[in-house]
């Protein structure tokens, strides 16, 4: 206080030495001085009343702050990226630990209008033993005059096998077969804009799965089945989708149909067939902070059969929430489910949801097998703008399981 008192008494001084010019010439020597001692006074209170009060922040700090901030950005033209670990359990995998990282960016930034592309890279590592690294994104050119949409994912993973069809999944056994399961897949849609928001294009799938490790007391469930299979799958995607944000989307619907062939000339043996997969989703807003959104999928595989290493199968992080992923598999499924998502406060919401499948191994056996009963419910974490972390518990026929992914199921 002395010391700002002292800085303003001598601007003061000085500024009446200046307003004096009849004095002026007779005080040189005494304004001299003033102003000497109006810097010594200036340079001393810089120097003691207004230090560096910065403080350096520690690792604890930095993560806070930054995933507090996460979600403030506002040019979202730019490349925006993410890093997110999460912890999770399941009765399939035990104890596990994900890491995410999540990208959006634009291919035009000088067009607002043109949907974000984006790019997800993920790890998962578990306790029993589960390991899954992988990418997945979608690319969308200038113009939206193409699409591009891509997966590549190595999994290993020990897992338990009831045999094929809903009566196999059904029946509770005191000792489940387990067998270790290693799968490669990569996946590749280049779509053309032939329409606003329609597309149509050539798609390419391979996959590659083998079954090793098979425990003793299963070895007789696997008889006369192969351990290992690969198939390498063409054929075209046609996509209508007009939502206003692919990865949360508020309102707008999304269709796609992909028609396959997995045929024996390009490598696939006896596993050749074909398969027709369907995707139908909608959503809409209700109240304040929230939407509904529902699916229906289906995939249908005919003219011959695949491998019971890829046949369809209910249960997984997007549909089917909960179920043991593989319990129930057949040639064909059938599925739906329908979403409320509310937001609750600020950068946090919730969700809860209800579904049903169905496995078969073709249509004039549709009677064979019963529909699986599936809800549950879910917090939503908003990390990035209208990017989710998202954390489920789905009920299921058998019991339950815990989700950690980011972004909407669907």
């Amino acid at each position: 206080m002395l010391k700002s008192a002292s800085l303003i008494c001598a601007m003061a001084l000085g500024l009446s030495c200046y307003a004096m010019p009849a004095q002026a010439e007779a005080s040189t020597n005494e304004a001299d001085s003033l102003r000497s001692a109006l810097s010594a006074v200036t340079d001393s209170s810089v120097t003691n009343v207004a230090p560096d009060t910065t403080k350096k922040r520690n690792i604890f700090r930095k993560i806070i702050d930054y995933y507090a901030n996460a979600n403030k950005r506002t040019d979202y033209r730019k490349f925006n990226f993410g890093v997110i670990p999460g912890p999770h359990y399941s009765s399939t995998d035990g104890f596990g630990i994900g890491i995410i990282a999540t990208g959006t960016y634009s291919m035009d930034k000088s067009d607002p209008t043109l949907p974000l592309s984006n790019v997800d890279i993920y790890g998962d590592f578990t306790t029993k033993g589960k390991v899954n690294v992988g990418i997945r994104g979608t690319n969308v050119f200038k113009k939206e005059k193409y699409r591009l949409e891509y997966k590549v994912k190595t999994e290993f993973c020990p897992t338990d096998f009831w045999g094929v069809g809903y009566e196999q999944g059904a029946v509770e056994h005191d000792t489940v077969p387990n067998y270790k399961n290693l799968q490669v897949e990569a996946m590749a849609r280049f779509l053309f804009r032939i329409a606003p928001k329609t597309y149509l294009g050539p798609i390419a799938h391979f996959r590659y799965m083998k079954a090793h490790n098979i425990k003793a007391e299963g070895t007789q469930v696997f008889d006369g089945l192969q351990r290992d299979a690969r198939a390498t799958t063409v054929g075209f995607s046609f996509t209508f989708d007009n939502r206003d944000f692919r990865l949360n989307a508020y309102k707008g619907c999304f269709v796609q149909f992909d028609q396959t062939f997995t045929p024996r000339f390009l490598g696939n043996g006896d596993d050749n067939f074909i398969t027709s997969e369907l995707t139908l989703c909608g959503y809409q807003k209700l109240w304040k902070g929230a939407v509904l959104a529902g699916e229906f999928h289906t995939q249908l595989n005919y003219d011959g059969a695949p491998t019971w290493l890829m046949k369809a199968e209910a249960g997984s992080p997007y549909r089917m929430r909960g179920y043991y992923e593989g319990r129930y598999r057949d040639n064909n499924i059938m599925e739906a489910q329908l979403e409320l998502r509310q937001n609750i406060w600020k950068r946090n919401g919730i969700a809860v949801w209800v579904g049903t499948a169905k496995v078969f191994p073709e249509f004039k056996k549709w009677g064979d097998s019963k529909f699986l009963p599936n809800w549950g419910i879910g917090y939503r974490w908003e990390f990035m703008k209208r990017i989710n972390l998202r954390i489920d518990y789905g009920f299921t026929r058998d019991g339950g399981g815990l989700i950690f992914n980011m972004n909407e199921s669907f």
